[in-house]
C-alpha cells in the first residue's frame, strides 16, 4: 500500500455490456486482470488498484458527457510508442474510436506521444507512451 496512491475507481455506466466490451478489452491489454463479476458490474485489478464498472439501479438516466463537470478522462501508462500504436490499431474492433486523428499521436503537444480514445458511451481514455529518454 502506498499512502496517497489510488485505491480504486468506480465508474457508473448506462450500458454494462458495452462498457465491458470497450474497457474490458483495453484493461486486459494493459495488464489488468478481471477480478469480479456480478449481475450489474465487473471489476479489474492492477496491483493494489482496482476499477469497477457498474450499471446498478441507482445509475441516473442521461449518459456520460465528458465535457460536463466530473470525470473528463482516464490516462494510462501504455508502454512503448509501438504498444500505443498497436492499441490504436485494434481499438475500433472493441468499441473505441481515435479522437483528434488529425493531430495523433501528438494531440497533447509535440513532446507527448499518446492516443486519445472515446468509447461508444462517450468515456475517454488517454494512452500515454513511455518517454524514450526516461528509459536510459
Amino acid at each position: 500500500m502506498v499512502r496517497g496512491g489510488l485505491h480504486h475507481l468506480e465508474i457508473w455506466v448506462a450500458d454494462l455490456d458495452g462498457a465491458v466490451r470497450s474497457f474490458g478489452w483495453l484493461l486486459a491489454e494493459l495488464g489488468w486482470a478481471q477480478e469480479g463479476s456480478w449481475p450489474v458490474g465487473r471489476s479489474w485489478r492492477y496491483g493494489e488498484t482496482y476499477l469497477v464498472l457498474e450499471a446498478g439501479p441507482d445509475v441516473a438516466d442521461g449518459g456520460h458527457e465528458r465535457l460536463r463537470p466530473g470525470l473528463n478522462h482516464l490516462a494510462f501508462h501504455a508502454g512503448s510508442r509501438d504498444e500505443v500504436d498497436r492499441l490504436v490499431a485494434g481499438c475500433g474492433d472493441h468499441g473505441w474510436r481515435l479522437m483528434f486523428p488529425d493531430r495523433h499521436p501528438y494531440a497533447g503537444g509535440p513532446q507527448h506521444y499518446a492516443a486519445y480514445l472515446e468509447d461508444e458511451s462517450g468515456f475517454e481514455v488517454e494512452l500515454v507512451a513511455e518517454d524514450p529518454a526516461e528509459q536510459r
